[in-house]
């Protein structure tokens, strides 16, 4: 593997690492599934595009954030006020960001900036290590570092303690007169936040984007998080949050490989799925082989 295809796995890994964190909150700390991820991604790429084009990458990346945590709070109403299923609630919210994203990008599937200015451009051509640009890796090893410090002191504050809490005994933290319906939503909009974040800051990396590109989300970001979970042991919650960066990056490695090897593009969502079931049946293996020993 060449030096620029494996650096550039890792910047890719990083970005989609962003997303990984977000949906961390919810599927691990919640115990509760998202769909709105595949729509909210767009909503960042979509805003961000847009004001790329207009020269202000900056405000597009707050309002493709601020946009996405507005599809955190509708998914989180959804299923803690009206009821909704919460997978229910993920796919209705999902549905109707479909139409609104193409809203924003003025009813364009697809909008592109090559050459205008970008978060990244500050940093681009300043280092280099064998001819290769280091200053997108740098900017995003940097950017995700500070996302894995804040949100570890974030859920050490009694906030996030209440929050992990909502998701290992909901019954017990409402007991406590802790409102688990706001923990819920909060969680919501916290996930769809950093996915939104993840969406912009890929069409930045990317110079545009289009709304196909929040198809299976979903998938790769709990594919990261399972990867990471099987390769590194976890003790504690920096832990866990290292782990799914780990296993972002692992997984574009997975892909990068899988494209050298001669995996079509049209199969990528297949191996993407066959990749999670993989990863998800490492711990019943491992326990399958523990009574196989014991038995022996």
């Amino acid at each position: 593997m060449a030096l620029s295809t494996f650096l550039g796995s890792i910047e890719l890994g990083l970005i989609f690492a962003i997303l990984s964190l977000g949906l961390f909150i919810v599927f691990r700390i919640l115990d509760l599934p998202d769909l709105t991820v595949d729509g909210s991604f767009v909503t960042g790429l979509a805003y961000t595009a847009v004001w790329s084009k207009a020269q202000n990458p900056l405000l597009g990346i707050f309002f493709g954030v601020l946009a996405g945590a507005l599809a955190g709070i509708v998914t989180g109403i959804l299923h803690t006020k009206l009821k909704i299923h919460a997978i229910l609630a993920g796919i209705l919210t999902m549905t109707g960001l479909y139409s609104v994203n193409l809203m924003i990008m003025g009813g364009k599937p697809s909008i592109y900036f090559y050459g205008e200015k970008t978060v990244f451009t500050p940093f681009e051509n300043k280092l280099f290590l064998a001819g290769y640009d280091m200053g997108k890796l740098l900017f995003l090893a940097v950017l995700v570092t500070l996302i894995v410090v804040v949100m570890y002191l974030c859920l050490k504050t009694q906030l996030g303690l209440s929050l992990r809490a909502t998701g290992d005994n909901e019954a017990m933290v409402r007991s406590s007169s802790i409102n688990t319906d706001v923990m819920k939503i909060l969680g919501f909009t916290i996930c769809n936040m950093l996915v939104a974040l993840s969406g912009a800051v890929f069409t930045q990396y990317s110079s545009g984007g289009t709304t196909g590109y929040g198809v299976g989300m979903l998938v790769l970001g709990l594919a990261s998080i399972i990867i990471g979970e099987t390769v590194l042991p976890r003790r504690g919650m920096l832990s866990h949050l290292i782990a799914v960066v780990v296993g972002a990056i692992v997984y574009r490695f997975i892909i990068t490989v899988a494209f050298q090897l001669g995996l079509p593009a049209d199969s990528l969502k297949l191996f993407s799925a066959m990749i999670v079931i993989l990863a998800l049946s490492v711990p019943v293996a491992k326990t399958s082989l523990r009574r196989f020993k014991k038995r022996a």
